[in-house]
């Protein structure tokens, strides 16, 4: 398995740097260098890619306004000089966010993630024809969780890690709510917020841009609001 790379950075060091980093680890293949996202975007329209590692301060355009606009894009991991940016780049579903000067361990640690994320992935969609599998194990710390899926009530998302609620308990677990919402069957969880999925199943009604779940209420998204009544509401919704 090869996952292949672009880096897209203004700053030729900072480039070299990381494509040192992703010659020396066996998983990474470097397709490409851009040095800012008007390159990556015509590079992505030209050749497949698994991973960006994409700096946030750059001509033309930011990373994150990169990441705002464009649609379908591959696992990002961003790169800055910059921590102030990192709560808005989880929210945005990145894989990671490396701040600079980069180690090779934290590089190690960022990649990795992606890999697991890559095969996470791919595991499910080669098991699609496969009935979904009742339970997951989470990492919690130093021991694997067994979680039953009819059980998680909904998952938040808080900077780089995510509660899983049941009924009867919660679990943290340091993934980004792409990798779990990837693993759960999208015909039993939909995504409300940018920071909450829900189980469909376990809504118990819905009061303006609030879903109320047992105990818990669940901010919507103002431009998913549609989505959800669509989804959750009108296909069993009693009328005359």
């Amino acid at each position: 398995m090869k996952l292949k790379c672009i880096i897209t950075d203004d700053e030729p060091l900072s480039a070299e740097g990381l494509a040192k980093y992703v010659g020396v680890i066996d998983y990474l293949e470097l397709v490409a260098v851009a040095q800012n996202p008007l390159e990556l975007n015509n590079l992505l329209e030209s050749q497949p890619v698994d991973l960006i590692f994409l700096d946030i301060q750059m001509p033309f355009m930011t990373g994150l306004d990169f990441l705002k606009i464009r649609t379908s894009l591959p696992m990002v991991i961003l790169t800055t000089a910059y921590s102030d940016y990192a709560i808005e780049g989880f929210q945005l579903d990145v894989i990671d966010y490396l701040l600079k000067p980069i180690t090779f361990t934290r590089f190690v640690k960022a990649t990795n993630k992606a890999k697991d994320y890559y095969i996470l992935k791919n595991q499910k969609i080669e098991s699609a024809v496969t009935p979904a599998p009742d339970y997951v194990f989470i990492k919690c710390e130093n021991k694997y969780e067994k979680i039953q899926i009819g059980e998680i009530l909904f998952v938040q998302a808080l900077q780089n890690y995510v509660m899983i609620y049941t009924g009867h308990t919660k679990f943290m677990t340091l993934l980004p709510l792409k990798t779990v919402e990837t693993y759960l069957d999208n015909g039993q969880f939909l995504r409300v917020h940018k920071s909450y999925l829900v189980a469909i199943a376990k809504i118990d009604s819905i009061d303006g841009n609030d879903i109320r779940i047992q105990q818990h209420n669940i901010p919507i998204s103002r431009n998913l609001r549609d989505e959800v009544i669509e989804v959750v509401v009108k296909s069993k919704l009693m009328g005359r």
